[in-house]
């Protein structure tokens, strides 16, 4: 299994909505797909359709290791795509966590653990990142293989993304030295608006290969999808947003190594 981690300390950035299709369209696709909902507003757990009622067992109780992976993830009613529900009780995880020995891996202990439906049972789980750089986003970071970083074409995205690959590099040299960034996605792309494209110019003058040709539009469809529990790619697969999702899958998996790849 290959840990994707989708951060970046910034909200509104669109980290939500890519983990949620970025995860239906490799399901698509024919990999075995986990996403843990790592933010403790919930949202991923709600745009899948998984409400409150139904978290018997969330990520607060794997970090805090009252339940094993294989209670945690649940299936959806996306074919080959489980996750690991995320309610409020998460918020106090970082505060519980504070005194605990080896705070910062216990998500990556937690991946580790093979059994039934386990580790062994995904080909690639994505980590929906809160929108800070906090606690949970150090275990997301410790546990991950790689990054994918979703950047709003606006301004204040590039300082942030400045802070966020300073992290990433503190995180290479405390905690998980093999993390890297398999790609940085451009959201929220609005054609009309000139500075849309000057940050995207940007970004690829900085970033070179590293930024995804494919780029995830404004579209209303994305929107929408959530309130009614599913992703885009099932709401209406034909809109732009989800055309674009399923470009980046595939541009995604082009980067994956070939021996990570599912069969």
């Amino acid at each position: 299994m290959i840990t994707i981690a989708i951060a970046n300390q910034k909200g509104g950035v669109g980290k939500t909505t890519t983990a949620i299709n970025i995860a239906t369209a490799m399901a698509a696709t024919g990999w075995r797909t986990l996403l843990i909902d790592l933010d403790p507003q919930g949202n991923a757990s709600t745009g899948l359709g998984v409400d409150n009622a139904h978290r018997e067992y969330t990520s607060y109780d794997l970090l805090l290791e009252e339940a094993t992976l294989d209670q945690c993830a649940q299936e959806t009613d996306i074919p080959g795509l489980d996750i690991v529900p995320a309610t409020q009780d998460l918020s106090g995880a970082e505060i519980e966590l504070v005194q605990v020995e080896d705070r910062t891996a216990r998500l990556r202990q937690a991946l580790v653990t093979t059994g039934k439906g386990g580790f062994s049972s995904y080909d690639v789980c994505f980590i929906d990142c809160p929108p800070s750089l906090g606690l949970l986003t150090l275990n997301a970071m410790s546990a991950a293989d790689t990054m994918m970083v979703p950047l709003q074409c606006e301004f204040f995205a590039l300082e942030g993304l400045s802070q966020l690959l300073q992290t990433v590099e503190r995180v290479q040299q405390r905690f998980n030295p093999e993390l890297g960034i398999v790609g940085v996605v451009l959201t929220m792309f609005d054609r009309r608006n000139r500075l849309t494209d000057q940050v995207a110019d940007d970004v690829r003058d900085c970033l070179g290969p590293l930024v995804f040709e494919s780029v995830i539009p404004r579209n209303v469809r994305l929107s929408e999808a959530p309130s009614h529990g599913m992703p885009a790619l099932v709401y209406d697969h034909q809109c732009v947003g989800s055309r674009a999702y399923i470009a980046l899958a595939r541009e995604l998996i082009g980067r994956l190594p070939e021996k990570r790849k599912a069969a």
